[in-house]
């Protein structure tokens, strides 16, 4: 199958290297789809990466008998770690919870983050410091950037945390827009 590196074989570290950064890259996504509980999406992924480590492995056992070649798997192997921490980060998968304290009049906060389209809950606590705000929200992970926009802007010393939450029912969520919804007038 892989003839063409009998006659190329500095083909093979680069092969090795790309290899395991698409196997890697892979791996990572297919941690978090396992984490989310995505039973369609975890398999198929992991499928692949499997498939293409198989490849690479092979290639490793039959032709590499060389330093560079190992140093291109564990190259590729670092930099697959990296590459998928970029993806993960990129797709922002996932909904949080976000608690937020703060010292300031809470409501005003969940008046600004129902104007932004998403629900929030608020409760009063005493802090080690002084009487606190308490404002949850659950929102998609990739709203968190905006949000962290409004929560400063609300107040420079504002507190808040983020939680992974594996599944979401019932509440106050921003509809998703379908895909279909692009090409079908008036809906």
């Amino acid at each position: 199958m892989f003839d063409f590196l009998d006659q190329s074989p500095w083909l093979l570290p680069i092969m090795i290297f790309f290899g395991r950064i698409c196997d890697v890259s892979l791996g990572t996504l297919r941690i978090i789809f396992v984490s989310k509980g995505q039973k369609l999406k975890a398999p198929l992924i992991g499928f692949f990466e499997v498939f293409i480590w198989v490849v690479i492995i092979s290639q490793i056992l039959a032709r590499a008998n060389d330093l560079v070649s190992y140093l291109s798997y564990a190259a590729g192997y670092a930099t697959g770690n990296y590459i998928g921490i970029l993806l993960e980060e990129r797709i922002a998968y996932g909904i949080v919870l976000c608690r937020v304290y703060t010292r300031k009049n809470g409501t005003e906060l969940v008046q600004m983050l129902k104007n932004a389209g998403h629900g929030a809950t608020m409760v009063h606590g005493t802090g080690s410091v002084d009487k606190v705000d308490i404002i949850e929200t659950v929102i998609e992970r990739k709203d968190m950037k905006v949000i962290s926009k409004y929560l400063t802007d609300f107040d420079q010393d504002i507190f808040y945390v983020i939680e992974d939450v594996r599944t979401k029912k019932n509440g106050i969520f921003n509809k998703r827009q379908n895909i279909l919804s692009r090409w079908r007038p008036g809906k």
